[in-house]
């Protein structure tokens, strides 16, 4: 059966796929965003298109009310800009500002939807070295992990409206239309690629497809009501992720770009890049959900060659 659905930042890159992908199954979609003329030739195929702002507290429950689900991707770009004070406030309050005001929204809703889906990010957990990362690894301290920790935690609040919540912890999405290896490709095909800094950190990546695939999976499991990492059960480090890019290019992966040219340029944003993270999605392994891309390779060739 088609579902109702709202979904927030569905412009980006997760949120265009994601709304293509939900749109050929039949569900009817209802878009959240700041420009709504921009959304409607991205995504002609959705039903409605709200005006809204991530950094208001307005009412928007008559447009979630009767819907079946609300997905929560918008927030300001970890990646957008080099992180001064200013930016670094606009990452948190761009996330706590619109899930409280979704949150609130519900509340006041007669018909509530049934789940709340929330994205939130590997960076929950921090840079950890080799150590391999589950769902019941603790929370970070640093600034990305703190993010995280307040995002999911204002999910949370829909709860007790007896709403189920997913928070999705995303890794590094591949595309080559946007994200991080849409910019790596450049330097590649340049014949001037390589790993970003030492090249020994962990890279937790996923395929778009599975991504998707995963955040309907949060929408449909009636029985899902937690945190989960999307990522893919075979993470990577910098340098084997650079060598197989090179490979599947067929150019050469020598040159690193050093950390100091990445924390020039990113600023304290650089630890996002620099980050070492082994996640492992081991609450979608136990469920026995199917990933279509397991080995980076095969995803890469997928993503490359259409």
């Amino acid at each position: 059966m088609s579902k109702k659905i709202v979904v927030t930042g569905a412009a980006g890159l997760i949120g265009s796929a994601l709304c293509r992908t939900l749109a050929e199954r039949g569900d009817e979609i209802t878009v959240f965003t700041r420009n709504p003329n921009t959304a409607k030739n991205k995504l002609p195929f959705a039903k409605e298109f709200v005006k809204w702002d991530t950094y208001s507290s307005a009412d928007y429950s008559e447009y979630i009310e009767g819907k079946n689900a609300v997905i929560h991707l918008a927030g300001a770009s970890v990646a957008g800009e080099k992180w001064t004070e200013a930016y670094k406030k606009e990452i948190l309050s761009s996330r706590i500002i619109s899930t409280n005001a979704l949150v609130s929204s519900i509340a006041k809703c007669k018909t509530k939807p049934d789940v709340f889906v929330c994205a939130s990010a590997i960076g929950y957990y921090g840079s950890r070295k080799d150590e391999v990362i589950t769902e019941a690894t603790a929370a970070g301290d640093d600034f990305l992990a703190g993010v995280c920790k307040e995002w999911e935690r204002a999910a949370c609040e829909v709860e007790p409206l007896g709403v189920r919540r997913v928070s999705v912890r995303t890794g590094i999405a591949l595309d080559k239309n946007g994200g991080a290896l849409a910019k790596m490709l450049t330097s590649f095909r340049l014949f001037a690629g390589g790993p970003l800094g030492s090249g020994g950190q962990w890279f937790p990546w996923i395929h778009l497809r599975d991504l998707c695939n995963i955040y309907i999976y949060a929408l449909d499991d009636k029985y899902l009501n937690e945190e989960i990492n999307a990522v893919s059960p075979n993470p990577v480090t910098m340098r084997e992720f650079a060598n197989i890019l090179g490979r599947v290019m067929r150019r050469p992966s020598k040159f690193k770009v050093p950390e100091f040219a990445l924390r020039l340029l990113l600023g304290e944003g650089a630890d996002a890049v620099l980050a070492s993270q082994r996640a492992i999605p081991q609450k979608l392994i136990n469920a026995g959900f199917k990933f279509e891309f397991t080995k980076l390779e095969e995803a890469l060739k997928d993503i490359l060659n259409k």
